[in-house]
């Protein structure tokens, strides 16, 4: 991590007092945390240099200082990668559409993000998801034994997803190395999960070692229902132990690295996904805390910001955590506006939490009222410090 980049964490992770940060005034004190999401879905600005020191140029300006640019999605990674070239073969060492083109996003975002004095955490969106459709894609067609399993035996699938085992030691591995690779490789800040790392649907586990591993320690068999508590708890206990050994890893490569998690809402995420994150808070594996609050009606936003803040409240921390919720701003062709994003910010100041994430940059601009300009004149003008 370079010097400016170590002066950034330094200056955002001072502002943390216990669970949650420094008290803010609305509209005067911002918030540390300004971050947005980039992909390469529905948005062309990773795909060149040009793209993406116009997207960053447009962000200094709108006073955001942090982004999550995707580098893992769909069974490849938009960077190279030694680790996909060994695990899949070369074919797989880097998304064909940027190796094509001998280009290496990532090295670009680290680079421009830091010149404009912005933290840039990797955020690896597929984590244990093997592919969107596609039957698991490349990886289960050549390691169908990596493939999660429902009850019935078929390859875990939800929403359009199909799985790895996320209890596969091999796996694991693999998904672990990914990670570190680019933390030794690239000049980053931190790295992130989200609703897909760590996790599996809780429909998913039932493969023999999984059901063997459960008997061995429980003494009872998996049952048929999947969202049993005691099998739901016990699938996500054994993710929450994943996180914490990449947690561990990853701070061991560097303690300033952050590890940042974007998780579903809780309780949901630990009944659908095995994300049990208030235990990730409590065990102290995780440095920010992004909840996706993805919502079109403020008042449900607002609902489901409290029960996020009760679930946060209620895990005794080891250690300070910025609690920073994701703001939908853009999904396909809806968006939500300046002023519903007016009113959750104003909601996270009088709350007094760390910040927001916004899904994803495309919706920040012309096609959404220049919601960018609107975030920039009544909360981000001043630079985010502490009070």
């Amino acid at each position: 991590m370079g010097i400016i980049s170590r002066v950034i964490v330094g200056a955002v992770l001072g502002l943390l007092s216990g669970c949650v940060w420094q008290r803010m005034e609305p509209n005067e004190q911002p918030s540390a945390i300004r971050g947005v999401w980039l992909t390469n879905i529905d948005s062309e600005i990773l795909f060149s240099p040009e793209g993406i020191a116009t997207a960053l140029d447009r962000l200094e300006a709108a006073g955001f200082n942090t982004i999550f640019p995707v580098v893992y999605n769909d069974g490849y990674t938009l960077h190279p990668s030694d680790v996909m070239a060994e695990t899949w073969g070369e074919a797989y060492r880097q998304d064909t559409i940027f190796a094509a083109h001998g280009f290496d996003p990532l090295a670009a975002l680290v680079t421009e993000g830091h010149r404009r004095k912005m933290l840039v955490i990797p955020w690896f969106e597929f984590g244990f998801a093997a592919s969107y459709q596609q039957e698991g894609g490349h990886m289960i067609a050549a390691r169908p034994e990596w493939a999660s399993r429902d009850v019935d035996g078929d390859v875990a699938l939800k929403n359009g997803f199909y799985w790895l085992d996320a209890f596969h030691p091999d796996v694991q591995q693999f998904v672990l190395d990914l990670v570190l690779e680019v933390v030794h490789r690239y000049d980053v800040d931190g790295i992130q999960g989200d609703d897909r790392l760590p996790a599996l649907p809780s429909l998913g586990g039932y493969n023999e070692h999984v059901r063997e591993a459960y008997h061995a320690e429980t003494g009872r068999q998996a049952p048929l229902d999947e969202k049993e508590a005691h099998w739901v708890q016990w699938r996500a206990d054994r993710l929450s132990a994943f996180g914490k050994r990449l947690y561990t890893e990853v701070k061991a490569v560097s303690p300033s690295l952050i590890v940042s998690m974007s998780p579903s809402v809780y309780p949901w995420s630990k009944e659908e996904y095995l994300q049990d994150w208030p235990a990730w808070v409590r065990d102290g594996q995780v440095d920010w805390l992004h909840p996706q609050n993805y919502r079109y009606d403020i008042t449900q936003y607002e609902r489901t910001l409290d029960a996020i803040i009760a679930a946060f409240e209620g895990a005794s921390a080891l250690h300070p955590v910025a609690l920073a919720p994701g703001i939908l701003v853009k999904a396909g062709p809806r968006y939500n506006g300046p002023a519903y994003v007016s009113r959750a910010l104003e909601l996270h100041r009088e709350r007094q939490l760390g910040g927001e994430v916004f899904f994803f940059y495309e919706g920040l601009f012309e096609q959404n009222e220049n919601l960018a300009d609107t975030l920039w004149a009544r909360f981000y003008r001043t630079e985010a410090q502490a009070d």
